[in-house]
């Protein structure tokens, strides 16, 4: 008897993912999750301003998080952790975030196909209705790693 892999759980995997490298230092935390969205949340934080003059988390960062929800998105909606990476990731501003306000953003994988995601989504500040942002993007999905069919790369240490 086999028994399948379990389901991919963001919740989980935020333990792991927001220890370490750029999502560590953003301090990103794991909101909630469905079969086929993800929600995170980026605390506010001074040294993340864009302007000294107002307190108001910048851009950066909040790309950052909605791309990082964006392959959350889609590992629930395939249901493994599988490699993808972001083609393309537009974010229409709407407004900028409140002072000193933490920025959410849920994603949704709204189609996968044999070599791509699509999402959709809205970063906010407390309230859904009034988003900061919207994002649009596409992403590749890899099936196996790329280097196994290098016998050069194998073994390579992941960048």
């Amino acid at each position: 008897m086999t028994t399948s892999p379990a389901r991919f759980d963001a919740r989980e995997a935020s333990q792991w993912f927001f220890r370490h490298g750029h999502t560590g230092w953003l301090g990103l935390k794991f909101v909630d999750q469905g079969d086929n969205w993800v929600e995170l949340e980026l605390p506010w934080r001074e040294d993340l301003l864009g302007d000294a003059s107002r307190p108001v988390l910048a851009s950066g960062p909040i790309i950052s998080l909605m791309d990082m929800a964006s392959g959350m998105a889609i590992w629930r909606a395939g249901g493994n952790f599988t490699p993808v990476a972001t083609l393309d990731l537009r974010v229409d501003y709407q407004r900028a975030a409140q002072d000193r306000a933490s920025v959410r953003g849920r994603v949704e994988c709204y189609r996968r196909t044999r070599s791509a995601a699509f999402v959709r989504g809205i970063a906010h500040d407390g309230n859904p209705d009034d988003p900061v942002a919207h994002v649009a993007g596409v992403f590749m999905t890899i099936g196996t790693d790329p280097r196994s069919a290098n016998p050069a790369l194998q073994g390579a240490s992941d960048a």
